[in-house]
């Protein structure tokens, strides 16, 4: 299992705990400091069955600065989404959670951690 999180993030810390507490084996990816790439990112929205604007976080700084609010939403926006994110992994959602079975959860309610934990 694979979490990535931002440590200052209170949902983060939460999940990792509840991680732990189920005894759960799991590695810490702390997608600031090592962001994801246009790749790694799209197999995870493949996986979440997402587009890159549900898991973006349109309140950050960065995305105001770059108008995200006004940006398209189509198929021929994906990529553009995905660059500035890869660039700006700030406005990634958080935590992702990849269970080993390849399921994925944006781990910000109990319901969607617990559906990762065995």
């Amino acid at each position: 299992m694979e979490i990535w999180i931002n440590p200052r993030c209170g949902k983060c810390r939460t999940a990792l705990s509840e991680l732990t507490g189920a005894g759960v084996t799991y590695t810490v990816r702390r997608y600031l400091e090592d962001p994801p790439s246009v790749a790694e990112l799209e197999q995870v929205l493949e996986r979440l069955g997402l587009e890159p604007w549900d898991i973006t976080r349109p309140d950050e700084q960065v995305a105001k600065d770059l108008g995200m609010k006004q940006w398209g939403r189509e198929a021929g926006d994906r990529a553009r989404w995905l660059a500035a994110m890869a660039e700006h992994p700030i406005l990634i959602q958080r935590p992702i959670i990849t269970a080993d079975d390849g399921h994925t959860v944006i781990a910000r309610t109990p319901e969607a951690l617990r559906s990762v934990l065995p």
